[in-house]
C-alpha cells in the first residue's frame, strides 16, 4: 500500500459512516424482538387562535375565546413508536470485515476489525496484505485519534475533523447508528412527514438546513437513510438490505454508502465475516514513543 492512499485512508478512518456491509450469502431470518442485555454472536462463514376576540361596538362585550387544535396523528405516533422499539440495543459490537473502499475514485482493499462501545468509543484496526496492520483509529464523541503505522506518525483531532468530508449534523451517534444499521437517532423525530409507501414508510424532514429522508420496510428497519445539504455541496446515502441474524440482534449484511463534500468522494463495500455482541472488549491504543505527531 503507497503511503499517500494511506493517507486518504486514514480519513476515511475519521468516518466510520462511510463503511458498508455486504455478505456473500444472503441469509433469511425470522425477525425476532431484540434483547438488551443478552450476550449475542455469529460467525458468517458464508456472510452474507389561535383565539379570535370579538369585541361589540357599543358594548364592548368579549366573546369567548376558539381555540383549534389540530389533531393527532396517531399513524405517525405509532409508527414512530415502533421504529424506535425495532433499533438494536447493545453494550458492545465487534466485526471483522473485509473492505473495498473507493476514495475520490482510487480503490483499495484491506480488512477492518471494528469495536464499539456504545455511546464511548469506536476502535478500528486496519490490516492490508499478510495481516499487516497499517493503520489504527479511536473515535470517541470528542476526538479522534489515528496512528499511520506505516509512516510512523499519529493524528489527533477534535471530532469536527470530520466536517471536512460530511455535515454538521453527522455527530458520534450517527456513526453509531450506521455501523449497526440503526436510524439515526435525531432523524427520528415527531415533527417529521411519516406516510405509507406500498407497505414501507417513508419519512422526510428537516434538521438545521440537512434535508433527509428515511425509508423503512415493511419490517420496520431502516433501508435507506439520505441526507443532504445543497448549499454546502454536502450528501450522504446509506442503503441497508439483506439482514441477518447475529444471535438475538437483526442486523444489516450489505449496506451501501455514498459520501461527498464538494469535489471529495467515498463510497466503501465491507463484507463481515464476524460479529458479536456485548462481549467483554478491549480497546488498545498506545502511541510509541517514536512516532512523530501530525499537525
Amino acid at each position: 500500500m503507497k503511503r499517500n492512499t494511506l493517507n486518504k485512508l486514514i480519513a476515511v478512518l475519521c468516518l466510520l459512516a462511510l463503511f458498508s456491509c455486504k455478505s456473500r450469502k444472503h441469509l433469511m431470518v425470522d425477525r425476532k424482538p431484540d434483547t438488551a442485555n443478552a450476550k449475542d454472536s455469529v460467525v458468517l462463514k458464508n456472510p452474507v387562535v389561535t383565539g379570535t376576540t370579538s369585541v361589540a361596538a357599543s358594548t364592548a362585550v368579549v366573546k369567548p375565546s376558539v381555540i383549534t387544535k389540530t389533531p393527532l396523528d396517531s399513524y405517525k405516533l405509532d409508527k414512530l413508536r415502533a421504529i424506535r422499539l425495532k433499533q438494536v440495543d447493545f453494550v458492545t459490537f465487534s466485526g471483522k470485515a473485509q473492505a473495498k473502499l473507493s476514495i475520490d475514485g482510487s480503490s483499495h482493499d484491506v480488512t477492518f476489525n471494528i469495536r464499539i462501545k456504545k455511546n464511548q468509543q469506536i476502535w478500528v484496526s486496519i490490516t492490508a496484505v499478510l495481516g499487516v496492520e497499517v493503520a489504527r483509529a479511536l473515535i470517541t464523541p470528542d476526538s479522534i485519534k489515528v496512528m499511520n503505522r506505516l509512516e510512523s506518525t499519529y493524528l489527533k483531532k477534535p471530532f469536527s475533523f470530520v466536517y471536512q468530508y460530511t455535515s454538521k449534523q453527522v455527530n458520534y451517534q450517527t456513526l453509531e447508528a450506521l455501523l449497526i444499521g440503526n436510524a439515526v437517532p435525531n432523524l427520528l423525530k415527531d415533527d417529521t412527514s411519516v406516510k405509507p409507501d406500498n407497505g414501507n414508510i417513508v419519512i422526510n424532514g428537516e434538521l438545521q438546513q440537512l434535508v433527509y429522508q428515511l425509508n423503512i420496510g415493511a419490517d420496520l428497519r431502516v433501508s435507506r437513510t439520505a441526507m443532504s445539504n445543497g448549499a454546502a455541496q454536502q450528501s450522504l446515502q446509506v442503503d441497508n438490505s439483506a439482514f441477518i441474524q447475529a444471535g438475538t440482534k437483526v442486523i444489516p449484511s450489505k449496506i451501501n454508502i455514498d459520501s461527498r463534500a464538494g469535489a471529495k468522494s467515498i463510497q466503501a463495500e465491507l463484507h463481515y465475516t464476524k460479529a458479536d455482541f456485548d462481549q467483554n472488549l478491549t480497546y488498545p491504543f498506545s502511541v510509541p514513543t517514536r512516532f512523530g505527531i501530525v499537525k
